[in-house]
């Protein structure tokens, strides 16, 4: 007799086990078949049996044959009712999954379309970046530091899209030193007339130090301790010099990044001549606002010569 507590059971089961599931359903059918037609055979031969001369003893045994068949056939008869209402329900089920696995696919497939979208409209913002200038100045500064970079080649370069002048530090400054050189000077005077004017007025003033990455000798380690300390000492000495020069304090901002940010990689052993340089930018600011000095006159906070860590202007 089959164990109808042995029956798969639906509760539970994942829809991608639904194929081996039915597979096994059909097999199961199979054998039932094959069941009953043995009950069918028996009840032949029992009416066979019936219908000539027997003994009480056999005649006996067929009809307990018969009423065990009989009881086999009830079970299989359920044991098939069960397994047509599972294959019903795991046919439910396998429609659900592939309606769900559709749903799921349409959903990847906007979600694709959207993530197109944006990286679409990221590279057309990136581009649009790319190409707008960082820093218009006016028609009349730009042309006046472009004239000004024309007379100074070696010295001095200008990047108009970033409102930027560059001072080689070779030429600008001595070996290891943050004390301006004569000829540096006489260019810087002619940019304080530039930044003086009416139309430079509304522009604060961004003064940037940069070294390459050769060690600080033990000489130079004395005045500046580390390529840090002598980016920002530079910076800080152009700044002091464009302020005797009549430019405002208030507009005025030291800073420097050592090696750190170089224009080119640099050479193996450091001595990298175009990053070591002094960077000035012209960005629109506030100027010179309420409380601020006149120009030529006193000095900005200390704190505000970024990473000096209170080093005093060089004197």
């Amino acid at each position: 007799m089959v164990d109808g507590s042995r029956v798969p059971s639906s509760q539970g089961m994942h829809p991608g086990k639904a194929g081996a599931t039915n597979q096994g359903v059909l097999s199961m059918l199979s054998k039932i078949t094959r069941r009953g037609i043995v009950v069918a055979v028996g009840a032949c031969m029992l009416a066979g049996v019936l219908g000539g001369c027997v003994n009480q003893q056999e005649y006996d045994r067929l009809v307990e044959t018969n009423r065990s068949l009989s009881a086999t056939n009830s079970d299989l008869q359920a044991q098939l009712d069960d397994c047509n209402r599972l294959v019903g329900t795991l046919r439910g089920q396998t429609g659900s999954a592939s309606d769900t696995i559709v749903s799921l696919q349409q959903a990847n497939d906007d979600l694709r379309r959207q993530l197109a979208d944006v990286q679409a409209q990221y590279e057309q913002l990136e581009s649009e970046m790319a190409s707008m200038p960082l820093t218009r100045l006016d028609p009349v500064t730009d042309r006046a530091l472009r004239d000004l970079a024309a007379k100074n080649p070696g010295l001095l370069s200008y990047d108009p899209d970033r409102g930027m002048l560059r001072f080689s530090s070779d030429l600008t400054f001595d070996s290891g030193s943050a004390v301006v050189r004569a000829e540096a000077a006489e260019t810087l005077r002619a940019l304080a007339g530039i930044l003086n004017s009416a139309e430079a007025a509304p522009y604060d003033v961004r003064i940037v130090g940069h070294t390459d990455s050769q060690p600080i000798s033990a000489n130079t380690a004395k005045r500046h301790p580390t390529n840090m300390h002598l980016s920002v000492h530079r910076a800080i000495a152009v700044r002091e010099e464009l302020r005797k020069l009549g430019v405002s304090a208030a507009r005025m901002e030291a800073a420097g990044w050592g090696e750190f940010r170089p224009a080119v990689p640099n050479a193996p052993d450091g001595n990298t001549p175009r990053n070591r340089r002094v960077e000035v930018f012209l960005v629109r600011g506030a100027g010179a606002s309420a409380g601020a000095e006149s120009p030529g006159t006193g000095s900005v906070p200390v704190d505000r010569a970024r990473g000096t860590g209170g080093i005093e202007p060089i004197k």
